[in-house]
């Protein structure tokens, strides 16, 4: 890149292969990359006390219970920066989107137990500060998302949780926990909601890849576990019973007609998005992690610790 065009006309230069970048570190090999923040997460135990914490097994609990008024009142300021740290963290770990979107959610007015739930964050990260993202080389470039929705799950004014994460070439690339921003009616609603909110963020990476010129299949596949969602978008004839989501359904119906999107069933055991709406148990968690190809290269299973300049 220096000595070409771009070096020719301004004054760079060449530090090599990028291996760190903004907190992000990244490994190669000759099967792919991956990419981590684990000097990030250290630095952050490390500045907050938790270093030396036991760790836990899951971001957050399967059942957990967090509404505004969760005991008193802690430094709002603290509270801030901490959540900040943790949600630039999202960046690499998308196993603990959904746990930092519920503390985000209480930024005014931080209370105790939400404070609670930031340590708990700490506290799993501990366990696995090294885990990232595995983009491996694959001879595709398909889209395919998944997206799924917790119905009425906010305490305080019982709004729903839409998830989604979208795959390019069978490698996560795009993913999100958002609470939904008006109530839904029904949980048929919220997944519907969830699946235009999937189906915006889908078409977007589609026009990226068209830009890029690498775009070869122009059919789109989105999982959704909730068949009557689906029937909604196949089925015009209940139409009249929808109407308080009629911009989505036209959205939707519009992709469907023109074959840029095929909508596929998937059972919940088999749902990556689950992982966005809600709190998952250990061994789920797990599984979710493996499925969206995230692995630890520091992992003394994996052999002992492995620096990242190094291949995997």
């Amino acid at each position: 890149m220096v000595e070409g065009e771009f070096g020719k006309t301004f004054d760079v230069k060449d530090l090599g292969p990028l291996r760190y970048f903004l907190g992000i570190e990244i490994a190669r090999s000759p099967k792919g990359i991956v990419l981590s923040q684990r000097k990030y997460v250290l630095d952050l135990l490390t500045e907050t006390g938790m270093l030396g914490c036991r760790p836990c097994n899951t971001p957050i609990d399967k059942n957990h219970q967090i509404s505004a008024e969760s005991r008193d009142s802690v430094n709002r300021e603290t509270y801030q920066r901490l959540v900040g740290r943790l949600i630039y963290l999202c960046h690499t770990r998308p196993d603990i989107s959904y746990a930092v979107s519920v503390v985000s959610r209480y930024m005014h007015d931080p209370r105790t137990r939400h404070m609670e739930l930031v340590y708990r964050i700490l506290r799993y990260l501990k366990g696995t500060p090294g885990r990232g993202l595995w983009f491996k080389k694959n001879r595709h470039l398909d889209l395919e998302g998944y997206c799924d929705a917790d119905w009425a799950s906010s305490r305080d004014d019982r709004r729903s949780t839409s998830g989604y994460c979208v795959f390019v070439g069978g490698n996560l690339v795009s993913w999100r926990s958002k609470k939904q921003a008006v109530v839904a009616r029904s949980t048929a609603e919220a997944e519907y909601r969830a699946m235009a909110l999937s189906l915006c963020e889908m078409l977007w990476l589609k026009g990226l890849l068209k830009e890029l010129r690498v775009l070869r299949n122009e059919t789109m596949m989105l999982h959704c576990d909730n068949v009557a969602a689906i029937n909604i978008a196949n089925n015009p004839v209940q139409f009249d019973r929808t109407k308080h989501v009629e911009i989505d359904r036209f959205f939707i119906k519009e992709k469907l007609d023109s074959g840029v999107l095929r909508l596929e069933y998937v059972k919940s055991r088999g749902q990556l998005a689950n992982c966005f709406t809600k709190g998952l148990g250990p061994s789920e968690n797990e599984l979710s992690c493996n499925k969206m190809d995230m692995i630890d290269i520091f992992s003394p299973s994996r052999g002992g610790a492995v620096d990242v300049n190094s291949s995997l």
